[in-house]
């Protein structure tokens, strides 16, 4: 089955760690809905998989397009393909968009999960971050969706944040586990280029948090979710059983995935595509049916090294029989004897022939995992 991804670029504040593709909501209009209904009459049948099990609403902050425009992306996806009755279907927040009448309404159109950026449960932590929300309304929207009787709740929070500690995110970890939500995300704060915090960093104002702590903070985690009753099944990513991410596991298991909107990438098994990182230029390709040539074909190489990439970050790992059955024998046993080394060292384990990470080796993985890959 596969999944569709809709862009929403529009944002109230840009955070100061965020580089994905965003706009002021002064460019958000009806028009916007109209352009993705008519992207996706055009590039639909890219995806050789009519049916569809997960719809993801990512951003910028979907949470500022009207109701009405979502209801009429979800209800315009039948007319191309077949939406599974029992399809996850998400949308990003931001807890300061959330009254009960939003909630009330994601769930009256069929939304049936929801991402919330929480990012911290500091406020001090918050202000350095950029949010425009405060730890009391993070709670808030929290027990409101659950209030509006949506049970799959996820929320974003990061780690390794200059001036954080080992008690701050623990006491930030205590609020999150003890909501008892469905589904969190956490990633270790990344600084990346153009954006006002590693711009911080280069004049020195904004200094990185020590790896050593950082991976203390991460074996926290680890230990506070599993003593809570969560997996932890990817890298990033930790669920109560039964909650895993649908959408999200589509990329790891390499599934096909259709990106609506600017920015948004898609992929089909055999080829990948992206959207220009621009409204207008989104919007006049779409316009014309003339889309820029942003796409790269996916040889073997490519899909083993990705196959690697995204499989060992998770929980399920990479079984040798699949490697030796979708690929050359020459590059079956390139991985045959790199991962000697990995097993001997406990690094990298084989259950059932198939290999995995243990999860306490996560946070250094992608050191060795990038050992593995075929140039």
């Amino acid at each position: 089955m596969a999944g569709i991804y809709v862009h929403i670029p529009f944002c109230k504040k840009k955070c100061s760690y965020c580089d994905f593709y965003s706009v002021g909501e002064a460019k958000m209009d009806n028009h916007f809905t109209d352009f993705v209904l008519k992207e996706l009459s055009l590039r639909n049948l890219l995806i050789a998989d009519r049916i569809v099990k997960t719809i993801y609403f990512g951003g910028g902050t979907p949470s500022l397009l009207p109701t009405g425009n979502i209801k009429r992306i979800i209800s315009g996806l039948s007319d191309y393909f077949v939406v599974n009755p029992n399809a996850e279907i998400t949308i990003e927040v931001n807890p300061d968009d959330v009254t009960l009448e939003l909630a009330e309404q994601y769930q009256a159109i069929g939304i049936n999960r929801v991402s919330i950026g929480v990012q911290s449960f500091n406020n001090d932590e918050l202000i350095f971050l950029g949010r425009r929300h405060d730890v009391s309304k993070a709670v808030e929207a929290i027990r409101t969706f659950t209030k509006a009787g949506i049970a799959n709740i996820s929320i974003d929070l990061i780690y390794g944040l200059p001036n954080s500690t080992l008690k701050s995110w623990e006491q930030s970890l205590s609020r999150a586990l003890g909501l008892d939500i469905q589904h969190i995300s956490c990633y270790h704060l990344t600084y990346e280029e153009g954006t006002p915090l590693t711009r911080g960093v280069a004049r020195g104002s904004v200094i990185p948090l020590d790896e050593e702590l950082s991976k203390a903070q991460f074996d926290l985690l680890r230990e506070m979710s599993a003593a809570s009753g969560y997996v932890h099944y990817e890298i990033s990513n930790l669920s109560k059983p039964g909650y895993i991410s649908q959408h999200n596991s589509g990329y790891w298991l390499g599934e096909e995935y259709l990106g609506l909107g600017p920015s948004a990438h898609s992929f089909n098994g055999s080829m990948r595509w992206w959207n220009p990182s621009s409204i207008s230029q989104w919007e006049k390709e779409v316009d014309s049916g003339n889309f820029t040539k942003n796409m790269e074909t996916i040889d073997e190489v490519t899909r083993f090294n990705e196959l690697l990439i995204t499989r060992l970050r998770t929980t399920w790992g990479v079984n040798l029989n699949e490697v030796a059955n979708t690929f050359s024998i020459e590059i079956y046993n390139h991985l045959r004897n790199k991962i000697i080394p990995f097993i001997e060292s406990g690094k990298m384990v084989m259950e059932n022939n198939t290999l995995k990470i243990p999860p306490n080796h996560y946070f250094v993985s992608d050191s060795f995992v990038c050992e593995l890959l075929m140039v």
